[in-house]
């Protein structure tokens, strides 16, 4: 669900990023995970949380993948499965509406594997930052109406609104920069 009353002035959210073999909701697996909070509009990186995830089928990653995230077979081998961080991602999904960017994927991933994996889905509020970008968007629009449109893409959206770059495709720097934006967004959409 979209957080409907008002995600611009949540006290706390919890910006999250999945890094997955694949992009198809319906099987591709998470290799890991990134959380960042933000408390009373200020991200606090000190309890930012960040896991990799030893996928089932660890020696089916595509040459694609390994080269979209960096993560190799090697690097997940120590991993734990998917099962065993569930309860912590799940205790942070409590505390605060989820901050995404792009919610079709990564919320339609993990709604799948706590179901695969016999848990009960948070069901945390979402925030995506898409979305709130479509806002901004219309009203630039309405103001100038030959504005060029704000891009979609992460890295292209933050570049449009001033931010810096980031390293991108890594879950923990995808969370950061997806907090970022929306601090930038909720300042423009006062």
């Amino acid at each position: 669900m979209f957080f409907r009353a008002s995600p611009l002035d949540a006290p706390e959210l919890w910006a999250l990023d999945l890094e997955t073999t694949g992009l198809d909701p319906r099987s591709d697996e998470v290799l890991s995970i990134g959380m960042v909070p933000i408390r009373q509009r200020v991200i606090r990186w000190g309890e930012r949380w960040y896991q990799l995830v030893r996928p089932a089928r660890l020696r089916r990653l595509s040459e694609e993948s390994i080269r979209i995230h960096y993560i190799l077979p090697e690097d997940l081998e120590q991993a734990p499965p998917i099962e065993e961080v569930l309860s912590e991602m799940a205790d942070r999904l409590e505390e605060g509406p989820l901050l995404v960017h792009h919610q079709a994927l990564d919320v339609a991933v993990l709604k799948r594997v706590f179901r695969e994996h016999g848990q009960a889905w948070p069901r945390p509020k979402v925030v995506d930052t898409q979305r709130l970008l479509g806002r901004l968007d219309h009203r630039l629009r309405q103001i100038h109406p030959s504005a060029e449109p704000i891009p979609a893409d992460l890295s292209a959206a933050r570049a449009t609104l001033g931010l810096p770059p980031h390293e991108e495709h890594h879950a923990l720097y995808d969370a950061l920069a997806t907090a970022e934006l929306f601090l930038a967004l909720r300042c423009r959409l006062r």
